[in-house]
């Protein structure tokens, strides 16, 4: 089976978060595989256009919830874009102390998980 294109969408003061997404999928007991296609580094003024394609191109977005995600302006409209472009999205928790009280409004909708093998996993496989 083909690895499955997945956007991780984070604040940036998540990256490290991120790094570790990556790196356990990597991992040869990790029960899942994806591409990574986050957004590594800014762009410049067309980065919108430019993150547009990426996110187009992906089966779905793991969206990495934290209490930064309501100020993160570049995450929050990467997950209102795969909204707009019909990419599956799943939110999965950073860790149980930075869980934030509420959601942000562009999170409606997107079932939030915890971060566990399991659930990557068996929501990867349902793309």
């Amino acid at each position: 089976m083909a690895k499955k294109r997945i956007f991780i969408s984070f604040a940036i003061e998540d990256v490290t978060l991120r790094d570790f997404l990556v790196g356990q999928a990597k991992n040869k007991n990790s029960p899942f595989e994806f591409t990574d296609m986050s957004v590594k580094k800014p762009w410049d003024a067309a980065w919108k256009t430019n993150c547009r394609r990426k996110i187009k191109g992906c089966d779905g977005m793991i969206i990495i919830v934290t209490k930064n995600t309501k100020n993160a302006d570049g995450q929050l409209w990467e997950i209102n874009c795969a909204k707009e472009e019909s990419i599956p999205r799943r939110g999965i928790y950073g860790s149980t102390d930075n869980r934030p009280a509420t959601l942000p409004k562009e999170l409606d909708g997107v079932r939030v998980v915890s971060w566990t093998w399991d659930n990557i996993k068996n929501w990867i496989d349902s793309l």
